[in-house]
């Protein structure tokens, strides 16, 4: 069931249920423990989520380095000028996903969704949309589930490491699970959120992992914002009734081919993209020394 998103959608609809319930059954057999017990501890993910989302908000936090911190707070206060761009969803979903980001890199405890360095990306996503549409923390839950099946799907077929796939592994995965969990939260079928998780890695295809200073830190804060409002263009585009021309699982193939593809610079390894820029450079030599 793990290796297809396909396979998800088809057990979903001949169930005539979600994803999400298809996926709490099974994995609540598989684990040995009851659908209740295994909803709980969903729920303590989601709690761990909505924490890390207030605790990274703080005005004065900062990392170690000093590179990152207080971002996800300047955000959050310009979303509440009445006067942005993308309106108070996306400036909200924004300021979330950099706070997450930010208290990460500040050592904080988060939810790898699927990993540290993509951690803001579903957890804005999720709290956004209990907040601004009204969603019930039931409803949040099992859209988590539904993110981790698809996020299980990637990891088996492709993967979800920077080192190993790029940043399109880590945050493109992220919002694949971010614009899924969203489509089902919104009422969407389960056809709209295989559609939604294609849309989202195809707009994240080929995106380089280049760690400054080789911490979790530039541009990783900044690429969970552009990930989380990827996932929120993916989720809108596939609820309109648009669907990806080229199926979620093949994608899913070309994201694990095009990881394969990538130079081992550009794979964690802080030896290329910004991480070697002037920049770049004096940063990790003011932070490590020469």
């Amino acid at each position: 069931m793990y290796n297809s998103i396909s396979q998800l959608v088809k057990t979903a609809n001949e169930e005539k249920t979600t994803i999400s319930q298809v996926v709490l059954k099974n994995q609540a057999k598989e684990m040995g423990i009851t659908e209740e017990q295994l909803f709980a501890r969903m729920e303590e993910m989601l709690d761990v989520m909505i924490n890390s989302v207030r605790a990274g908000m703080k005005e004065d936090l900062r990392s170690a380095s000093g590179l990152t911190g207080g971002d996800g707070y300047k955000v959050m206060q310009y979303s509440s000028s009445k006067r942005t761009i993308g309106g108070s969803f996306c400036t909200k979903a924004i300021a979330k996903a950099i706070a997450v980001e930010e208290y990460n890199a500040s050592m904080g405890k988060i939810v790898a969704a699927p990993t540290a360095g993509a951690c803001g990306i579903l957890p804005a996503a999720l709290l956004t949309m209990m907040e601004e549409h009204n969603i019930g923390k039931k409803a949040a839950v099992m859209a988590l589930i539904t993110a981790g099946a698809i996020g299980m799907v990637i990891a088996n077929e492709a993967s979800i490491s920077g080192a190993k796939g790029g940043c399109q592994a880590e945050c493109g995965s992220a919002a694949a699970m971010a614009a899924g969990a969203m489509v089902e939260m919104f009422g969407g079928t389960n056809d709209m959120v295989a559609d939604s998780c294609a849309i989202a890695i195809k707009n994240q295809l080929g995106l380089v992992c280049d760690p400054v200073a080789g911490l979790v830190e530039v541009p990783c804060v900044k690429r969970n914002a552009g990930g989380v409002m990827c996932a929120i263009c993916a989720a809108d585009i596939a609820l309109a009734g648009v669907k990806s021309v080229i199926p979620v699982d093949e994608v899913i193939t070309a994201m694990r081919e095009v990881g394969e593809s990538i130079s081992a610079d550009l794979r964690e390894t802080a030896r290329g993209g910004l991480a070697v820029t002037p920049t770049g450079m004096m940063l990790k030599e003011r932070i490590f020394g020469k």
